[in-house]
């Protein structure tokens, strides 16, 4: 093996300039060339390759985003687009390919490598659902725009007496939301893996109320059985006891300085993500197991799907009364 290419797919997360950096310095370190293609799988597709140097990425372990820039490519989606893909890698002279992304990505890193391309796939997405990682690349900063977020509108629901919806990312996966409802002490959380009534949030938010809370934070998956403007016109009329204000967090949860734990995991995502596809174990992903750092076949990543930790679902429910 003489080159390997990067490549960061799908969504953004925190923490995909730190692995990219790892990345090529443990590769250069290894007197391998390192091959950056933009734009994730659309630029497999379109060849889109740059060679790239050691200072390449020096003062970028600090930033957001991914300075090889992302996109979601349909043309990868079809057997014609991967078959593609795979010609123009070794046109281009990779000889290996590291997948930085999410569950997606992991599904176009199985693609090559059911057609005998050398890939090695890393986790990065905010939505923590990847299958087989504790956590993926991005998770931690995201959790903590959010706390940061939810503790300032406490600060303003409670000087104005209201509940507060915060609809956070999380389509198929709750985690972000009752994670972050957990930790910013939530008097709800909304989340896919549970079909929760319109008339409990009524309820939870009348008994808090004659309990003495005078105000309320609600967190609310987007991907939840209702989204927090249906919840908060229904408590204006069903629980008009506190005034309802909604705050739809979006792509804020995106950006932002990785934390010192999503800059540790990337560096040691990057450095065993290379060192293992030199050492032939390519058709994983790397993961955090505990404290540990594993290979999962991506096989079993791309074949399971992760939802959100219900006994933290139980743990919310309780803290929050």
């Amino acid at each position: 093996m003489n080159c390997i290419g990067i490549l960061t797919s799908g969504g953004d997360a925190p923490g995909m300039n730190a692995c990219v950096r790892a990345v090529v310095r443990t590769a250069m370190a290894h007197h391998l060339q390192v091959k950056a293609v933009m734009q994730g799988f659309d630029g497999v597709v379109h060849c889109n390759f740059q060679d790239m140097r050691a200072r390449d990425v020096g003062g970028i372990i600090q930033k957001g985003g991914t300075i090889l820039q992302t996109a979601r490519c349909k043309e990868f989606y079809t057997p014609e687009g991967q078959d593609m893909g795979l010609k123009n890698l070794r046109y281009g002279g990779i000889d290996g390919l590291i997948v930085i992304g999410g569950d997606g990505s992991m599904r176009g890193a199985m693609a090559l490598h059911e057609r005998g391309f050398p890939v090695m796939g890393v986790p990065a997405s905010i939505d923590n659902d990847i299958w087989g990682t504790n956590m993926a690349i991005g998770v931690d900063t995201a959790l903590n725009t959010i706390v940061e977020a939810i503790d300032k509108l406490r600060d303003t629901a409670s000087s104005h007496k209201r509940a507060f919806l915060v609809e956070t990312m999380g389509r198929h996966c709750g985690y972000l939301a009752l994670m972050s409802g957990v930790i910013g002490g939530a008097e709800m959380v909304m989340i896919p893996e549970v079909d929760t009534p319109m008339e409990d949030v009524a309820d939870t938010i009348t008994e808090a109320y004659v309990r003495g809370k005078s105000h309320a934070i609600i967190l609310v998956a987007e991907g939840a059985s209702h989204n927090a403007s249906q919840v908060a016109a229904y408590l204006a009329e069903h629980a008009p006891l506190l005034q309802t204000r909604v705050t739809i967090l979006g792509h804020i949860q995106r950006g932002g300085r990785p934390t010192a734990f999503d800059r540790l995991l990337a560096a040691r995502f990057g450095v065993l993500a290379v060192e293992s596809l030199i050492k032939g174990e390519g058709g994983n992903m790397v993961a955090l197991d505990g404290r540990e750092i594993s290979l999962v076949p991506l096989g079993e990543v791309t074949s399971r799907k992760r939802g959100a930790n219900l006994d933290y679902y139980r743990m919310a429910k309780m803290l929050a009364k």
